[in-house]
């Protein structure tokens, strides 16, 4: 028998860091604003975490140098981060679309599915109970969203994205596949910068050419994930939504039985509590943008710091890298440690399917 088709919709906060930031400060509306390091008058270290769309104008993205944002726009307005504040703005964001859900499933701080099969069975009502999803988002917390409505979750994360901000875009539930069609292989979720270059590379930059290869090709291509990606551009990806919260952090402790003098001991810990950590968060299917270490000297002296990563990854080897540089500060302490832990933040599920598709590319 086959299973009912679902109604799913994919929010997705319009500009989430700066928008939080325009809502306590108003007289940053309509701005160019930059949510990152501090430029320092052009000599800033650090990069963009996140701007507002006049910022974008000017060619601002997240992830850029912020040296390099400063010189095409040095009158944008820079703030650092408030991680404390976006999260909690998350939390209430979220437990307004949880009522309107009949199954719930936040994606990351900014990002939630919402299964409303139930309420809505159908395009048009879907379409309704979007638009009473925007108004709540609107008037209770002060922040726009945009919202892509399809019968499986991959369609609704890609529709989201056709028309920000504050945009709607509905797929029509009989007509995935021709929906997808036109749209660059780049949008779908999982398919990063090596995987579009490798499909590039065989005269393959849209959906439609992909729904014209064989799944055994795909399969030769990426492995398991081929399965996924078939699924997904040809509109039939099932992927339930799940009821599943996500951890706002994930830590990792080593306490030294004596105190330990040896910096490379503590190195040692460090990334064996690192390797560990990375298990938790790949098991669990998490991706993650802020590595962090916690590091404790004799008498409890206690410090802590941490680095915000350009996007989010489920890899090891930023983790590694950047606890060792966060390590580097504290090794000519010359004080005995009594404990060192590893810490990520930030962190969100990776794309159902593929989210690894750039480590098959080329197989």
């Amino acid at each position: 028998m086959q299973s009912q088709r679902r109604t799913i919709l994919h929010v997705d906060l319009d500009a989430f860091y700066v928008s939080v930031e325009v809502r306590e400060h108003p007289e940053l509306k309509g701005l160019p604003v930059v949510v990152g390091a501090d430029p320092e008058g052009g000599k800033g270290r650090g990069v963009v975490i996140a701007c507002s769309y006049e910022a974008r104008k000017f060619g601002l993205r997240s992830g850029m140098p912020i040296t390099q944002a400063y010189r095409l726009c040095p009158q944008a307005k820079y703030i650092p981060p408030n991680w404390g504040l976006y999260e909690r703005a998350s939390e209430e964001v979220m437990g307004t679309l949880k009522g309107f859900a009949d199954r719930f499933e936040q994606g990351s701080i900014d990002e939630a599915y919402l299964d409303v099969t139930s309420r809505a069975p159908d395009e048009r009502s879907a379409a309704s109970l979007a638009t009473e999803v925007k108004k709540a988002i609107r008037e209770r917390h002060g922040l726009s969203c945009s919202i892509g409505i399809a019968p499986n979750k991959s369609s609704a994360k890609i529709a989201s994205d056709r028309n920000k901000p504050d945009g709607m875009t509905v797929v029509p539930f009989e007509e995935v596949s021709g929906f997808l069609a036109p749209l660059p292989v780049g949008v779908v979720p999982g398919i990063g910068p090596k995987t579009r270059d490798f499909l590039s590379e065989k005269g393959i930059t849209t959906i439609a050419q992909l729904q014209q290869l064989e799944g055994r090709q795909l399969l030769t291509w990426f492995g398991k994930s081929g399965v996924w990606l078939w699924g997904v551009v040809h509109g039939e990806e099932a992927v339930e939504v799940r009821q599943q919260e996500i951890p706002k952090s994930l830590s990792v402790e080593r306490t030294f039985k004596d105190d330990v003098g040896d910096f490379r001991t503590v190195r040692r810990e460090a990334a064996d509590g690192a390797a560990e950590l990375m298990r938790r968060v790949k098991s669990a299917g998490y991706s993650y943008r802020v590595a962090g270490i916690k590091i404790r000297f004799r008498g409890f002296e206690t410090h802590t710091r941490e680095r915000t990563l350009v996007s989010h990854t489920d890899s090891e080897g930023p983790l590694l890298e950047n606890i060792d540089r966060l390590l580097d500060e504290f090794e000519t302490k010359g004080k005995p440690v009594r404990l060192v832990g590893v810490r990520v933040a930030d962190i969100q599920r990776s794309s159902s399917g593929p989210s690894r598709l750039d480590d098959w590319a080329g197989g």
